[in-house]
């Protein structure tokens, strides 16, 4: 899986929790994926290819090659 290149998001891992009578049951392994983008950016006067989440991409940490 991809990491964005600006702020280092990337996989998580954690357990999602079945909860029965108000006690923690069962719990299982699960992964949170990131929204990342492969994107062309404008990087001084060359374009250069990156993965960006789109919290970044939203933020405008980076300029868009169009």
């Amino acid at each position: 899986m991809a990491k964005c290149d600006i702020c280092q998001k990337s996989v998580r891992t954690g357990h999602r929790i079945s909860i029965t009578r108000s006690q923690v049951s069962r719990r299982a392994n699960r992964t949170w994926k990131p929204n990342v983008k492969k994107l062309q950016i404008i990087d001084g006067k060359t374009v250069k290819t990156i993965h960006i989440c789109t919290r970044c991409l939203r933020s405008n940490k980076v300029q868009r090659a169009v």
